[in-house]
């Protein structure tokens, strides 16, 4: 099966789904979802079906890559898009009520559709090794963003996060695509690979150029990534975004970020002359993300918000990963087990929260309390979630800070390390905070909350993934080499 038929596919969906959303008279359109989610797990399962290869590059496909890692987050992306997909099910009454009555059960359309082309933009971010090719699909991804951060109009804040999200986001892509000028100004190619042989015969007065060039598409991922100094729109358009557009910005956006870091760095640390200046730069974002992140995070009341900024501490870890490069190869693996097993706990904890927030009509973790006898399934959900995410043994998120150490500590990155060490012990305060307000505090409603039987199961299947990794990662590595 051609690597390019999955993104054919997903386009093709998101097609269907505009068109039944154009010709459909009645204002009940709420079944798109079910469509998107059937979809999008259809393709998710015959992508298992694509064996890696490398496409030999043509004048139709100079562009495109189908390599190991490239199959990976394609994985990825439909993964996310899946649980985003079943988040926004649960999520449909809340949004109703921020929109206008004349729009409020048909105005949902939009709402499914878009993250299908977000993903499909996920997707070929993946497989670009040319700079055009990387720029068409990050204004996929982003002009998607736009839209749907803002769809609750009615809701003040959503509108705040929208505003803030367009213009920062403006911004970083301003600086992306002046990076980009420069560095086919001083190698005269756009491709990857032959940026990567111009560096290597580049002349020792044009280096400068270079990396002005490179801390240029820098400062754009930055943005992507969520890393210091460059999180300031994270835990207001978190907060303010519709739940499961929170959870695709923190787990898809993130990793197509870190996709882009990988494939646009790589030429750079296996030339000699400037491997060291992106180490140190690597370095220097690591531990102004780890330290920020865990600080800011710990007085957090708000769950949504204690997520955002707990969102730019995993972010310096996995750039603590690609810090510890060694002999000019990036740790791909660690990298993408460590996304992977965020993805799980990350959308977990979103899932519950949205089942929560309908019940209780607020993110705060005080509205959690008491949630271990009102909800005893989403509760034990929620603290796998917690638990995996501070890093406690046997869950995937202690399985990928592991690997992310184990790494730093053979490339000798004794400051990270140290650094990485006590913002883990952070981490466990405001994350069992939560923990303990579901089990501890008493709760102002004993109501019972019920979930529907397809949030029950995906919480069960979470739940299982997240245990699985941290006892037995192999799998995951196996798909990665």
């Amino acid at each position: 099966m051609n690597p390019l038929s999955l993104d054919l596919a997903v386009l093709a969906l998101g097609l269907v789904l505009v068109f039944l959303e154009a010709f459909n008279d009645g204002k009940e359109k709420a079944f798109l979802g079910w469509i998107a989610t059937a979809g999008i797990g259809v393709i998710f399962a015959l992508s298992f079906l694509v064996s890696p290869q490398e496409i030999v590059a043509t004048q139709l496909v100079p562009f495109y890559t189908a390599d190991p890692l490239a199959i990976f987050f394609k994985r990825f992306a439909l993964g996310t898009t899946l649980i985003v997909l079943i988040i926004a099910i649960e999520f449909r009454p809340i949004l109703s009520h921020y929109l206008p009555a004349s729009v409020r059960n048909g105005g949902v359309a939009e709402f499914f559709a878009l993250p299908v082309f977000t993903c499909l933009g996920l997707m070929w971010m993946a497989s670009a090794v040319d700079f055009i090719m990387i720029f068409v699909s990050l204004e996929l991804v982003t002009i998607s963003f736009y839209v749907l951060v803002a769809y609750m109009r009615r809701n003040n804040p959503s509108l705040e996060a929208g505003t803030k999200y367009l213009i920062l986001s403006a911004l970083s892509t301003g600086f992306f695509v002046y990076g980009i000028t420069w560095i086919f100004g001083v190698t005269g190619k756009t491709n990857l690979g032959a940026v990567g042989q111009a560096i290597l015969s580049l002349p020792v007065e044009n280096q400068t150029a270079l990396l002005f060039g490179l801390a240029l598409l820098l400062v754009g991922l930055g943005f992507k990534i969520a890393a210091v100094p460059f999180q300031l729109w994270v835990p207001d358009v978190y907060q303010g975004a519709p739940t499961p557009i929170t959870a695709f910005l923190s787990v898809g956006s993130k990793a197509a970020g870190f996709v882009l870091l990988i494939r646009i760095l790589d030429p750079f640390i296996k030339a000699p002359a400037t491997s060291g200046k992106v180490q140190l730069v690597l370095v220097a974002l690591a531990l102004l993300s780890l330290v920020y992140g865990n600080l800011t995070a710990m007085p957090q009341l708000n769950l949504k918000r204690l997520l955002a900024y707990s969102s730019i501490a995993h972010a310096g870890y996995l750039l603590m990963a690609l810090a510890s490069f060694q002999n000019g190869h990036f740790k791909q693996t660690t990298v993408s087990f460590y996304l992977a097993g965020y993805l799980l706990m990350t959308l977990l904890a979103f899932l519950v929260m949205v089942v929560v927030n309908r019940v209780a009509g607020g993110d705060s973790i005080a509205h959690f309390n008491g949630l271990g006898q009102r909800a005893p399934w989403l509760a034990f959900g929620l603290t796998v979630a917690m638990l995996s995410l501070a890093g406690i043994p046997f869950t995937a998120g202690f399985m990928g800070k592991f690997f992310v150490f184990a790494d730093a500590v053979e490339a000798h990155q004794w400051l990270l390390v140290v650094v990485g060490i006590v913002t883990v012990g952070a981490g466990f305060y405001y994350y069992l905070k939560v923990v303990r307000a579901m089990y501890w505090n008493p709760a102002k409603n004993n109501e019972p909350i019920q979930a529907g039987r397809l949030t029950q199961v995906t919480v069960g299947v979470l739940v299982f993934l997240i245990v699985a990794l941290g006892v037995y990662p192999q799998p995951v590595l196996d798909l990665l080499k």
